[in-house]
């Protein structure tokens, strides 16, 4: 299982990558399992020394029976102290700077969500990410085109 979030390479610049763990209840993991999350429009903010998981869906488990289920409530995230700290220096000295979750992801039994420290892109960059994707596909496509010949 393996969930991705579509928009992150379009919209940001990756600069560092972590790894950290999510504190569900029952019924979210097993739909998590069930590759029944949404992560885009999400962010993680660092709030004194904790971090949390904003804004990201985990739709309910259909056998689940929890009346007033929030799917898009915050959630913790199980950081080491040290990647704490390292992000909030990062994230303080900094502006344009944010943390985003690029993927969720089973190692073992634990579900673990893959975030990185990324600068956003502006409007210009993402067409002229868009324009050279373009072109490359055009350019293999051609190649493909002049073997088969």
């Amino acid at each position: 299982m393996k969930i991705v979030n579509r928009k992150f390479h379009r919209d940001y610049q990756e600069l560092e990558k972590y790894e950290a763990g999510i504190a569900l209840s029952g019924p979210e993991v097993k739909s998590v399992r069930m590759s029944r999350m949404r992560l885009e429009d999400s962010f993680v903010k660092i709030l004194g020394s904790e971090a949390y998981l904003v804004n990201a869906q985990i739709s309910l488990y259909e056998r689940a029976r929890i009346p007033g289920y929030d799917d898009r409530r915050t959630r913790k995230l199980l950081l080491h102290k040290k990647e704490l700290i390292r992000l909030k220096t990062k994230l303080q000295s900094s502006k344009d700077l944010t943390i985003v979750p690029v993927s969720c992801y089973n190692k073992g039994d634990l579900i673990k969500l893959g975030i990185a420290l990324a600068k956003g892109r502006k409007n210009l960059d993402k067409r002229r990410l868009e324009k050279n994707k373009d072109i490359r596909r055009r350019e293999e496509r051609e190649i493909k085109e002049y073997l088969k010949s």
